[in-house]
């Protein structure tokens, strides 16, 4: 058997408040980033007190590895360790086949394709490739999803971070595995079309027009419509990280708060023995494809 590896990959994020500057400028490919930006970053990571997702993630790699049976090495988009370490450490290892998993179910030319890109990149052929474009609607992980709202007697807001809204225009699945995610959860966890929407969070100030509704004005939407308590399920996010415990968490909560809403969201995937095994299954079925 062809010895094979997993590089899973995630966003990444900075460890320490001084590491913030090098971590946006890396985010930003380069682009001009104020200072203003800068030190609005800082206050959210230190308000949440920094985020967890480097921790969660080398969890999500251990457990996978437990699980599989092979080796899994993570590799980040944005820090360290980057994507080319990842793979530099499957080769040393002895790996002649890699799997790449980028820990977000839905595809987008943006954001999966970009971490396929620097994978492919770092390869440079020395290995052969197995790339999982998405599994958003892979059975096992729809009822992780499934077993976190059923039973709930809130609205249920499914949610995602947004991207440019020109990549409909391209022709890009995004938006549209999303809301099969949602309506596929929904379904299995018996919640009816009315008792359900999906919105969009963690819009970035680009200056051109992004995917929504953003999840904010949404709730002004459920309130004026008279929705009481809601439930937030961030289904684009698989570990705790900024955009949960800074964007539903704070932002999303005080907003639900002065408009009298009752909002609490899903615990997160983390290393979930139940996510796990979802993710193992889904390495198997690439392999045997």
């Amino acid at each position: 058997m062809t010895p094979t590896a997993v590089v899973a990959m995630a966003y990444g994020s900075p460890d320490r408040p001084e590491d913030v500057p090098a971590y946006f400028a890396d985010v930003r490919g380069g682009r001009p980033v104020s200072q203003e930006r800068i030190d609005e970053l800082v206050e959210r990571y230190r308000r949440i007190g920094f985020s967890p997702l480097n921790e969660v993630t080398e969890r999500q790699r251990a457990a996978l590895e437990r699980e599989l049976g092979m080796p899994v090495y993570v590799g980040m988009k944005h820090w360290t360790p980057w994507i080319a370490d990842a793979v530099e450490q499957a080769l040393d290892g002895g790996a002649e086949k890699l799997v790449g998993l980028v820990l977000a179910p839905h595809y987008s030319r943006i954001s999966v394709g970009g971490y396929r890109d620097r994978l492919e990149r770092a390869l440079a052929g020395r290995a052969a490739l197995r790339f999982i474009e998405s599994w958003h609607a892979h059975e096992r992980f729809v009822e992780v999803i499934a077993g976190r709202v059923r039973g709930t007697d809130a609205h249920v807001v499914f949610s995602a971070h947004s991207l440019p809204e020109r990549i409909i225009a391209e022709g890009d699945p995004y938006r549209d595995e999303l809301l099969t995610t949602a309506r596929l959860a929904a379904e299995r966890a018996g919640i009816a079309d009315e008792r359900w929407s999906f919105a969009f969070q963690s819009e970035s100030p680009t200056g051109e027009p992004w995917l929504g509704p953003d999840i904010l004005d949404h709730l002004d939407a459920l309130a004026a419509a008279g929705v009481g308590k809601v439930l937030v399920a961030p289904i684009g996010f698989v570990a705790d990280h900024l955009e949960i415990l800074w964007d539903i968490d704070v932002e999303a909560r005080e907003r639900a708060a002065a408009l009298g809403i009752e909002l609490d969201r899903i615990e997160s995937m983390n290393d979930d023995p139940a996510f796990i095994s979802a993710l193992a299954d889904i390495v198997r079925k690439e392999l045997t494809a």
